[in-house]
């Protein structure tokens, strides 16, 4: 695993929300998947406002969580992060979240 790469889950209640930092990628990403699945949870916050790098495994992992979660997901991302779902054309879903703290406009 990466060692700029960092993910911890929290769950409260049916809820968990996923801290992650670093590099998102092949190799990091089902450590993503991971942590935001536990099995108590119904609904999921995926705060990638301290990531640096996104690639495609990653991309796959959030597809895998919006499907898993359905309308109970939200994704909090960097800007590099809403570069590369833009470009990838999934910049209009509707688990992202586009906030000033998030650095996405």
């Amino acid at each position: 695993m990466d060692q700029d790469f960092s993910v911890t889950g929290t769950v409260d209640g049916d809820h968990v929300t996923v801290m992650v930092s670093g590099e998102v990628d092949m190799a990091t990403a089902d450590a993503l998947f991971a942590a935001a699945t536990p099995s108590a949870a119904t609904a999921a916050t995926v705060d990638l406002r301290a990531v640096t790098f996104f690639d495609s495994a990653a991309i796959h992992a959030l597809i895998r969580l919006a499907e898993h979660y359905r309308d109970r997901f939200t994704v909090l991302p960097s800007s590099r992060v809403l570069r590369v779902l833009e470009i990838s054309g999934l910049g209009g879903q509707p688990w992202l979240t586009r906030d000033a703290g998030g650095g996405a406009a």
